[in-house]
């Protein structure tokens, strides 16, 4: 399987996957206020987690071939695979994200209009500049693209909604990685589990607390 070659992930599994995200994505996204701005909103309807879900099923899914390639694609570029992790799009990331801008609610609404025209961009500039679509251009050819809109403080006013879309995508994709078991192993996270040994709380911390 080439790295941008499409992945599909059962909806099912996808759609417990963006319910369980947008639960952390909640808390990431709280304002000054205490406010959450991130799309809790899928708690607007309940979903039945046991039913084995079709396109269609739920509410239907917004990426064509060619956008989900795309997506699969910048997944990889933005967490790509290394010595000891998988690459974003080979976990289904992609499919994640698009159950999520698919979801019929506000803010994910706002996404899907976001993403969709960001995707088409990247393949128009893709073109543009290299005569092919953004999956199969090279990493550097990618890199180059993604160097005018990686940071939207940073972009030119030519690149600003590109890369207002650039940071958007790879948020989410990021939300969706580290959500799943193997990117919560990458950056060293293990959740509520029991530990085999356990000797105390180390010396330097008692001391510290005068219980030493």
């Amino acid at each position: 399987m080439s790295p941008s070659e499409p992945v599909r992930l059962d909806r099912r599994a996808a759609i417990k996957w963006m319910a369980a995200a947008a639960a952390t994505l909640a808390l990431l996204n709280r304002n000054a206020s205490g406010e959450t701005t991130a799309a809790a909103s899928t708690h607007e309807t309940d979903p039945e987690m046991l039913k084995t879900y079709h396109p269609g099923d739920l509410w239907p899914l917004t990426f064509t071939p060619v956008q989900h390639r795309a997506a699969v694609a910048l997944c990889n570029f933005i967490i790509p695979a290394d010595a000891t992790s998988p690459s974003a799009g080979s976990l289904g990331v992609a499919d994640f994200i698009d159950e999520w801008i698919s979801a019929p609610f506000q803010a994910q609404k706002k996404d899907r209009e976001s993403l969709v025209a960001g995707l088409a961009w990247l393949d128009a500039e893709s073109q543009r500049r290299f005569g092919n679509d953004f999956a199969s251009l090279v990493y550097s050819q990618q890199a180059r693209i993604a160097d005018d809109i990686c940071f939207p403080q940073k972009a030119s006013p030519d690149f600003l909604v590109a890369a207002k879309f650039f940071d958007r995508f790879r948020y989410l994709a990021a939300g969706g990685y580290y959500t799943t078991p193997e990117g919560m192993k990458d950056i060293g996270y293990v959740g509520n589990v029991p530990l085999t040994k356990f000797d105390g709380p180390p010396p330097e911390v008692l001391q510290r607390l005068g219980v030493s």
